[in-house]
């Protein structure tokens, strides 16, 4: 479905030689179960070109252990939602990950695991790229400052080979 899909971000000369996302095997250790926490407000305004502006604002925090603090944002956009972007330390090194970040949770795109409560699931094994790690011509929402952790993730969608 990822290269045939007509909504798939891959460029067509890239579509006709894909086989598949690289993704290592699921490690069960990299699910987490989360509290998210009071933080300050803070809003993040995002230009993407296609969609215009899209606002976002910060409902909280969650602690992962072993990894850091993460910012959940709500989605101000066309559907609402929770985003929860990381960045790690592989973004943009060979074998890591996109340099942007990835997405951890949009539950516009369905990329909801539940949670109740004011608790989250997150699960890094499902840590997928953006559309514009694929074609440029995508502008997204990249991770900021306070969805950037220091350790390498080395679960999720990798970017390259």
């Amino acid at each position: 479905m990822f290269a045939g899909h007509p909504a798939s971000p891959l460029l067509p000369e890239d579509a006709a030689a894909f086989t598949s996302l690289p993704v290592p095997d699921y490690d069960p250790a990299w699910r987490f179960r989360l509290r998210i926490e009071e933080a300050a407000p803070q809003a993040l305004d995002v230009e993407t070109g296609t969609d215009g502006v899209v606002h976002f604002d910060r409902l909280g925090v969650v602690e992962v252990p072993g990894v850091g603090t993460l910012d959940v944002w709500s989605h101000g956009g066309y559907a609402g939602g929770l985003f929860v972007p990381v960045k790690d330390a592989g973004a943009g090194k060979p074998g890591g990950t996109y340099g942007g970040g990835r997405y951890l949770l949009d539950t516009i795109k369905g990329a909801d695991l539940g949670g109740v409560d004011g608790e989250l699931v997150l699960d890094f094994n499902f840590a997928y790229n953006p559309s514009c790690a694929y074609d440029p011509a995508w502008a997204c929402p990249l991770a900021p400052p306070g969805n950037t952790v220091p350790v390498a993730i080395p679960v999720g969608e990798r970017y390259g080979s």
